[in-house]
């Protein structure tokens, strides 16, 4: 990977501490993990042979509350991406004040080239191996990147059976079936819907008149551009990692989600629409549309692209899609930044949701579900909107300075153990 994430998140940090001030003894702390385990995960495949993949589990900071994180599966998984996306989650959970510190975890390893039984086994090993750092009072993980509502189940499942009990809360994101929380699967692009249109609102520009261009076309890309077009905008651009389609005149949302719910492994490659035409990645972050949805991986937007980028909006439904250097370029274009850990919080908040249901063995619907998403979203955007004006500085400083404040505020009330 060119851009190397852990130095971005790190970036990001300082030049926050450095706008309020913040004590350097507290941004030593704040600087690095707390705690970060490398495991060696063993699975039998198979055909019988034995393959060894490397796992990582990283607690960012528990100041504020248990570490709260997802687990992905990819092949370039690295640990200092997951120490970045275990900070972003620290700044994420302290911007939307959820009463959780960050975390993160994943696996290298191409998921896509196992079986469903060999990631099962591969999923119950290493749960196993993070098992003493995981638990519903100090870290829970949830689904990310290539996981999703089986591999917590697994996790689960793994978890409980070494405990001896039903352990629901260990982990968030799971089946309805055994704990999961109604509205889950769909809070992360509901977050990014809420915030872009929160946005649109304080700039006085119709949501029915926006064009959108979504990148990556997972969970959060797929229902972010789902959502926004029942909003009104035209979504005339998305793609994945094996195509993309654009369509000035708007594309079919609703075809293009029938088709990827039963294509292989779920992606656009294969699909055909009259009047779209096939665009690359490149092309999409560029196109000139008014809002841009980046949701696929971090490190897309530098400052190579950046000055080519047109969209006004760039609403974050990825963790760190966005390099420190694009970002000076974009704010110097007048280009408004939602950022990550606001944007893409909806996930988080609707974890929070689910544990907060599962200790209490007390579920809400759907509705409710989404009234408190609305509520927290909205709530938090205005907070970020409002700070960011009144110190004069872009919504990514603005939400970063307002998130370390509020971590470094936690640490200096606990006070340094012993």
């Amino acid at each position: 990977m060119s851009v190397n994430p852990f130095e971005m998140a790190t970036q990001q940090l300082k030049d926050a501490a450095a706008k309020l001030k913040l004590d350097k003894g507290i941004l030593k702390i704040l600087s690095q993990p707390e705690r970060s385990l490398e495991v060696s995960v063993p699975v039998v495949m198979d055909d019988g042979r034995i393959e060894v993949f490397t796992g990582y589990r990283v607690q960012y900071s528990s100041v504020r509350g248990p570490c709260k994180g997802g687990i992905r599966y990819h092949q370039d998984v690295t640990f200092d991406e997951v120490k970045a996306l275990a900070a972003w989650m620290t700044w994420k959970c302290a911007v939307v004040n959820l009463p959780y510190g960050g975390g993160k975890g994943g696996i290298k390893v191409d998921p896509f080239k196992m079986s469903e039984a060999e990631v099962r086994r591969m999923t119950r090993r290493f749960t196993v191996m993070i098992l003493p750092l995981i638990g519903p009072e100090k870290d829970i993980p949830a689904p990310d990147v290539n996981t999703g509502p089986s591999t917590m189940d697994w996790m689960m499942d793994t978890v409980s059976m070494f405990r001896g009990y039903c352990a629901p809360g260990v982990v968030t994101g799971k089946s309805i079936e055994l704990g999961g929380s109604l509205g889950r699967k769909e809070a992360t692009g509901r977050g990014v819907m809420i915030c872009t249109r929160e946005l649109l609102k304080r700039l006085k520009k119709d949501i029915r008149k926006c064009t959108v261009a979504v990148q990556g076309y997972g969970n959060v890309g797929s229902i972010s551009a789902t959502l926004l077009e029942q909003e009104g905008c035209k979504i005339v651009a998305v793609n994945d990692v094996s195509t993309g389609f654009y369509n000035p005149n708007g594309l079919n949302i609703k075809e293009i989600n029938k088709y990827v719910e039963t294509s292989k492994n779920h992606l656009l490659k294969g699909y055909s629409e009259k009047g779209a035409e096939e665009i690359t990645s490149e092309k999409l972050l560029t196109l000139d549309v008014d809002v841009l949805v980046p949701a696929a991986l971090e490190g897309q937007i530098t400052e190579k692209n950046a000055k080519n980028v047109k969209a006004k909006i760039i609403s974050e439904g990825a963790n760190g899609p966005t390099t420190p250097e694009a970002d000076k370029i974009l704010s110097e274009k007048g280009t408004i930044v939602i950022p990550d850990i606001l944007a893409n919080a909806g996930g988080v908040a609707c974890s929070y949701f689910e544990w907060v249901q599962d200790l209490q063995s007390f579920f809400w619907n759907e509705a409710e579900v989404n009234r408190k998403l609305e509520e927290v979203m909205s709530k938090s955007f205005a907070e970020v909107w409002d700070f960011s004006r009144e110190k004069k500085v872009d919504m990514r400083n603005g939400a970063m300075m307002l998130a370390v404040h509020k971590v470094a505020t936690a640490l200096q009330k606990r006070g340094i153990f012993p």
